[in-house]
């Protein structure tokens, strides 16, 4: 009987593997829900790729990018011959590492305060207070930071005055910079990145809250036991994208809060603004070219690295 069954089970028709073309018209719905996100990647990740032949010319605008002289690695030996390249990339990843790493702490810790709050009232005005930084402009940014430390009439330096102290002069130290910039960032970014978290809390599961309440569980053991293991995928997700960027600057912010102060590059000064200031010198679009491929390289490693390292922990929680 069981070689019977054995042979039939061998006998039996292998299910016909369906074609792109026939998966494409079974999830059509889905593929149009879709679409606004393939348009915008393929508009522009995908279609500007030629334009990496810029980094390899000397760019002449009458010949065109591939018209323009070949000049292979010389436009990549700009930042290496300039002496600031380990300074620059230095400034720009740990800038970014600490971006990513006390953003995303800070946008759980803010969620999860959110979903304890009891009021209806006061969490919905919690979450537009704190999300109205982000819609601010770069350069109002720059302009009330500047407002609030400029040393001759600026807020903090006035109530120092008003108190019998001495002015502070911060846009002549270059070392609180970094905390000025980082907290700055945060002020801005966080109730932004605390809406993903915050809508992942809203997904867990209600009856695993109220089977932990049922037990006797407080409020510090609900977030440690059940909130923060939620959480953990989105986290990592959230962070292996963000090290993509992590060789990329925010070029708005350091550009607009500090500008044209050399006073403070050396803590300050990253790879875009540094780029930006030899491009609108010398109107090199080729050297521009170059560094950002070269940051495009260094974001790819890491982030092949990093997911790489993730597979082995925990396979569920990486990229692929």
């Amino acid at each position: 009987m069981s070689k019977e069954k054995s042979k039939a089970t061998v006998a039996a028709p292998r299910r016909k593997e369906r074609t792109f073309f026939q998966n494409v018209v079974r999830y059509r719905v889905l593929i149009f829900m879709c679409l606004p996100a393939i348009i915008f990647f393929f508009a522009f990740s995908y279609m500007p790729l030629p334009g990496i032949w810029v980094a390899f010319v000397k760019y002449n605008y009458r010949n065109g990018i591939f018209g323009s002289k070949f000049v292979g690695l010389q436009n990549f030996e700009f930042l290496a011959q300039s002496g600031k390249l380990l300074t620059l990339t230095r400034n720009t990843l740990l800038y970014n590492l600490a971006f990513i790493l006390l953003g995303n702490l800070l946008a759980v810790f803010v969620a999860i305060l959110l979903n304890e709050m009891r009021s209806k009232w006061f969490k919905k005005v919690s979450q537009t207070m704190m999300f109205l930084p982000y819609f601010i402009s770069q350069v109002l940014v720059g302009l009330l930071v500047y407002s609030l430390l400029n040393f001759d009439t600026g807020f903090v330096n006035s109530i120092l005055t008003t108190l019998g102290m001495e002015k502070w002069q911060p846009y002549a130290d270059p070392k609180v910079w970094p905390v000025l910039m980082v907290i700055i960032y945060l002020w801005q970014q966080t109730g932004y990145n605390s809406v993903v978290y915050f809508a992942a809390i809203m997904g867990i599961d209600a009856e695993m809250i109220e089977a932990s309440r049922v037990d006797g569980a407080n409020g510090f053991q609900k977030i440690r036991y059940i909130i923060l293991p939620s959480l953990k995928p989105t986290i990592v997700i959230l962070i292996l994208f963000a090290l993509g960027g992590i060789v990329k600057g925010n070029f708005g912010l350091f550009y607009n809060i500090i500008g044209s102060n050399s006073i403070l590059y050396g803590t300050t000064d990253i790879i875009e603004t540094f780029v930006y200031r030899a491009t609108m010198t010398d109107f090199n679009f080729s050297t521009a070219s170059a560094v950002g491929l070269y940051q495009s390289i260094i974001g790819f490693v890491i982030v092949m690295v990093v997911n790489y390292i993730v597979k082995k922990i925990e396979p569920d929680y990486s990229l692929f």
